[in-house]
């Protein structure tokens, strides 16, 4: 896994702004008003940055943005990044505000003279989301995996009590690595069974974690999971992952994510151009991995279980065919009408499954599942599908607050006529009409009744072709926070 920035809070030292190497940086308000650390800064470099708050570059900066010193004379640091941070700025500004000078950071130290943060933690995490790179498959002078990142340390007042805000942050930080690691991967690498081996390995963490492979599977009945996978090499598999932190007796919030490793559209086969964009199509399972990652480092006091099924969808000999009928787990037939829409086949297994053996508070499901939902909603918003008003309230509160898209799309009895069989009980695709709303039609079907349920589309938002606040191009994390977020407010206990 890509190695978490080092970060953390330590005593203000005002004389280390001279001394200290890397980047250093200062935090001054959008009216020009300097702090100490800032003040120093500025004799030091014999009013340099005086001069910057009298230029038109400084007029034009927002809050938020970061405005770069090279080499500033009279200090041993590569850089002098002035962050312009409103006072009063939100806490999802400073943790923005945090990204910026993570953008910034590489293999170099950095030291951040944060005395008058009102929202420290914030911009510290902002500064660990930002900072990463994916070079596992790099050599030579781009081979940085195996260098460590230089570390972060934020100068505060209050280092203890910093520190201690900052754990459960970084804690999802990491897990938000990890989903961008997993997404990130290319297929001949994460291949299912890597993949389930990754998973086991976060027992280390607390997890109970088990992987069930395709003989047990195919006594369970799923059977719809299966023909996904029965085309290619590598073996399907269900891994699941426990977390106990609540009450013993607490039901718990099953997470169940798509993990098709690579999707060539099977016997469907998808277009050359862009296939090989299809190593993100277990970004679902990814965004499930991480979350669990994230709460069981910051140990969360609550019941949550996390189910992934893992499947390749290639074309062979023993590929499933369009026109196949094949049952599910709960005993519905479903015609295959299309091999490349396969993700809802390997979810609608694993959610009834979910909800046979565990009876949950509720279910999360979570996949790239439609190319329709980038249509509709493009790379800024998640699809949200749900038939529990105060669940999908809940999701949405808490996306909202860790600033990831998600946008509610509608369900609705009218749509079931675009997915019936006319020789089996359902097929697996209505056609390109609001194809991701027949999908999440399609899974509503495998959710019991009073069954609290979000389906969540991350097909535009899982992997994306430009940077954004808080990641490089390629996959964002995107769930993590939100997810974890969702199972603070609404499943752990307050205060």
């Amino acid at each position: 896994m890509t190695q978490l920035t080092p970060v953390r809070f330590d005593a203000t030292d005002t004389a280390l702004i001279e001394t200290a190497t890397g980047r250093v940086a200062i935090v001054v308000t959008p009216d020009g008003k300097l702090d100490i650390p800032a003040r120093r800064a500025n004799r030091l470099t014999k009013g340099a940055v005086e001069r910057l708050l009298q230029s038109e570059r400084f007029e034009k900066a927002k809050s938020g943005q970061v405005i770069s010193l090279a080499w500033p004379a009279g200090m041993a640091a590569e850089a002098l990044d002035v962050l312009v941070l409103a006072r009063n700025a939100s806490a999802a500004e400073v943790r923005k505000a945090g990204a910026a000078l993570g953008k910034l950071a590489d293999r170099k130290p950095v030291l951040v003279l944060a005395t008058t943060v009102r929202r420290a933690p914030e911009l510290a995490m902002g500064m660990a989301l930002r900072a990463y790179d994916f070079t596992d498959h790099k050599t030579g002078d781009a081979a940085k995996s195996d260098t460590p990142r230089g570390e972060v340390v934020l100068m505060h007042g209050k280092p203890d009590e910093m520190n201690a805000a900052l754990a459960p942050l970084l804690a999802v930080a990491e897990g938000v690595h990890m989903t961008r690691d997993l997404v990130n991967e290319p297929a001949n690498v994460l291949t299912t069974s890597e993949f389930a081996d990754r998973l086991a390995e976060m027992t280390a963490l607390g997890l109970e974690v088990e992987v069930l492979d395709e003989e047990q599977l195919a006594e369970l009945g799923m059977r719809t999971l299966l023909s996904v996978g029965q085309g290619s090499d590598s073996p399907s598999k269900v891994v699941v992952m426990q977390w106990k932190g609540g009450e013993a007796d607490a039901a718990p919030l099953a997470l169940v994510g798509k993990g098709v490793v690579f999707d060539t559209g099977g016997i469907s086969l998808k277009p050359a151009a862009g296939m090989e964009d299809m190593t993100m199509d277990m970004g679902g399972a990814g965004v499930v991995a991480g979350t669990m990652r994230a709460l069981a480092l910051r140990k969360a006091k609550a019941n949550v279980v996390g189910l992934v099924g893992l499947v390749e969808n290639m074309p062979s000999g023993n590929a499933t065919r369009p026109g196949d009928v094949v049952k599910s787990m709960k005993g519905d037939t479903v015609e295959i009408i299309n091999t490349d829409a396969e993700g809802r086949l390997v979810l609608c297994d694993v959610l009834w499954y979910a909800q046979e053996r565990f009876s949950p508070a509720g279910v999360i499901d979570l996949a790239t599942l439609t190319g329709a939902i980038i249509i509709g909603l493009g790379h800024e918003n998640a699809g949200v599908f749900s038939n529990d008003d105060d669940l999908c309230n809940a999701f949405l509160k808490a996306a909202q607050a860790e600033g990831e898209g998600a946008w509610r799309m509608p369900l609705g009895k009218a749509y079931d006529e675009m997915i019936k069989s006319r020789i089996a009980d359902i097929k697996n695709t209505g056609g390109r009409p609001a194809g991701s709303i027949t999908a999440a039609q399609f899974l509503a079907r495998f959710i019991k009744d009073d069954m609290p349920w979000i389906h969540l589309d991350i097909a535009g938002v899982a992997s994306v072709k430009s940077d954004t606040g808080y990641a490089p191009t390629g996959a964002t994390g995107w769930g993590v926070m939100a997810l974890s977020r969702l199972v603070q407010d609404k499943f752990e206990p307050k205060g």
